[in-house]
């Protein structure tokens, strides 16, 4: 069977006209001298940089790490103002929570750069639990809070009603401190994601924190590119209207930083 032709540099024009698309993990640079930087679907102003980093889980060494690699990559590339974003999910499934919020609760981890710390669904249960919600603290017994107690030397037995108490106390202001939303350019960074078709000043506590569908498989525009974390995946999603960064450092896999500067996106990872 002859293949059809096709005309000279069809192949070249539609792949520039593309949004690229990581595949996998091979496009993650474990070094700050190794991030390529690809084209990405939305833009920041020049001279700006954000540092977005998603599901963290409980491995305080893992972010050490990535850390270290943002401020290797500052200093070896300066540029006018950076700032870093967490995207919530701090705690539970990985061995050491409360050596993940102890290093984020003593301020920003990197000189020169300020931090932002999203709400994520699994801080949203254990702040409700402290408030009082009986149903909320169930959640967050079974989603890895019986787990998570012990890395703050406390018994997974012990009755709700004593968390608030036992736990630091600035642990615990630092956790309702977390903040819902962060926007740069033309990016909106979120723990979860956001109700397709819903203005974004009118999305709920829930949808920001929860949401997986139909938020994962739309392809409607969203007025501004949700940069999100929640749903793990083996390697990075990058599409028209979202980039997702959970790696699923949590479950044994990495943990990944996306760096954005004017319309560029690159990625580190440990």
């Amino acid at each position: 069977m002859r293949r059809p032709m096709r005309r000279p540099g069809m192949k070249a024009a539609l792949g520039a006209a593309a949004i690229p698309t990581f595949s996998g993990p091979r496009e993650m640079a474990d070094s700050s001298g190794a991030i390529r930087f690809m084209r990405a679907p939305g833009w920041l102003p020049r001279g700006r940089r954000v540092y977005a980093i998603g599901d963290i889980h409980g491995y305080p060494d893992k972010l050490a790490s990535l850390h270290r690699l943002i401020s290797e990559d500052f200093v070896q590339r300066p540029t006018e103002s950076a700032v870093l974003v967490h995207l919530g999910d701090f705690i539970d499934q990985g061995p050491d929570s409360a050596g993940v919020v102890s290093l984020l609760a003593s301020g920003p981890p990197i000189r020169d750069i300020p931090v932002i710390n999203l709400l994520g669904d699994h801080e949203r249960m254990l702040v409700d639990a402290l408030a009082g919600d009986r149903a909320a603290a169930t959640d967050w017994l079974w989603a890895g809070g019986r787990e998570a107690l012990p890395s703050w030397g406390l018994s997974p037995h012990l009755p709700r009603e004593a968390w608030e108490s036992a736990l630091p106390a600035a642990h615990v202001a630092w956790l309702r401190g977390l903040a819902l939303t962060h926007r740069e350019g033309s990016y909106l960074f979120v723990h979860a994601g956001v109700r397709p078709g819903l203005p974004i000043a009118e999305q709920s506590r829930d949808d920001l924190v929860t949401m997986r569908q139909p938020f994962l498989t739309t392809e409607q525009d969203h007025g501004l590119v949700v940069v999100h974390g929640h749903s793990s995946s083996p390697s990075v999603h990058i599409a028209a209207n979202r980039i997702g960064l959970d790696t699923g450092a949590g479950m044994g896999g990495r943990l990944t930083c996306a760096v954005l500067e004017d319309d560029l996106i690159g990625l580190l990872s440990v």
